[in-house]
């Protein structure tokens, strides 16, 4: 992983889109690469003797450290060797891992199974894992051939004793709907421990913000459209203190016999997502839950999706794809966070 640190006098913030504001504050900026994506990190006024070197460094360890853990692209990870081991007794694993683990499957139960780590072998299995896609979907025989070793309860979890057990030798965890938030939350936390109040950290699209921007106004976010010919009046909040992450099937797919394949696997049918559902957006405290909640929701479609999220209070943001073109609908608590009119 690399990146570069420079200290520039304008702001830059995006969900999935940037957005630029006026000069303002002076902003120190980091970028790079981890887990497979690009990140972002901005910090407005840092004090002038903030050394870049050692902050760069503590962040590129923090990134290193968890894609160490939890990555499903390295055999050589936390994650990895525990999916590599086809034992049914009990595995132990990091402390970090297991926690994150406990913490997916809590959120997993709360969605009614709609998010599920468990789906190792069916994303492998549609061609949206570490390996090169397929282009074509699997046959039915072979989607039910995988059945067994999906699900939440194919996995037992024992954090007293960090330690980890399937209950079926095939079944694989893809923390991929979690981990980039966890590492969000996690580069967060190094920024509070060493003071600084006002920042935002990105990686691969997945946000957490605190304070204020180099304007001192909220964070103004632009989130991406899901088509081309969506209108745009939607396309940015404005937040302080959260996490934010969107989940969409417009960037990983593959289409064949002019049928659209979504890398968002529903983890009942085992099969991608076929509604007019888009995208989602969460805002949450804690980037790596609004990671997996915008996930779930996006698994359940705009009907389901919508009940959830306003059962659990959630502010959320439905792109859905009508004959009149997207729409977007937000929930009562999006609405009562006046996201979109600060």
């Amino acid at each position: 992983m690399t990146h570069t640190p420079t200290l520039l006098s304008f702001f830059c913030a995006g969900l999935l889109v940037a957005c630029r504001a006026d000069p303002g504050l002076p902003v120190l900026e980091l970028q790079g690469h981890s887990m497979g994506t690009s990140f972002h990190i901005t910090v407005i006024d840092p004090a002038p003797d903030t050394n870049l070197d050692h902050l760069s460094s503590r962040i590129n360890d923090t990134l290193e450290r968890i894609e160490n853990i939890a990555s499903t692209y390295r055999d050589t990870s936390d994650l990895g060797k525990f999916n590599l081991d086809e034992s049914t007794d009990w595995i132990s694993v990091s402390s970090e891992l297991c926690s994150m683990v406990a913490s997916a499957v809590a959120v997993g139960r709360q969605a009614g199974g709609a998010f599920d780590i468990t789906i190792g072998p069916l994303v492998d299995l549609w061609g949206f894992g570490p390996g090169e896609m397929s282009g074509t979907p699997p046959s039915d025989a072979a989607i039910e051939a995988v059945r067994d070793a999906v699900g939440l309860d194919r996995l037992a979890v024992d954090c007293d004793q960090s330690r980890l057990r399937k209950s079926v030798a095939s079944m694989r965890i893809d923390l991929s709907g979690w981990a980039k938030g966890h590492a969000v939350d996690r580069v967060a936390d190094l920024l509070d421990s060493i003071g600084l109040e006002n920042y935002l950290v990105e990686l691969g699209g997945e946000l957490r913000v605190k304070g204020h921007n180099a304007a001192n106004l909220p964070f103004a976010i632009a989130i991406e459209n899901p088509a081309e010919t969506a209108s745009h009046d939607l396309s940015i909040i404005h937040v302080t203190d959260t996490g934010i992450a969107t989940s969409g099937d417009y960037r990983n797919f593959f289409e064949y016999g002019g049928v659209h394949y979504s890398h968002t696997l529903d983890p009942n049918t085992l099969r991608p997502v076929m509604h007019s559902l888009s995208a989602v957006t969460v805002i949450h405290p804690s980037t790596a839950y609004a990671d997996a909640m915008a996930t779930a929701l996006l698994v359940l479609g705009p009907t389901n999706g919508m009940q959830l999220a306003n059962s659990k209070e959630l502010a959320a943001l439905f792109a859905v794809s009508t004959p009149e073109g997207l729409k977007y609908l937000p929930t009562e608590a999006f609405v009562a966070g006046n996201f979109l009119d600060r």
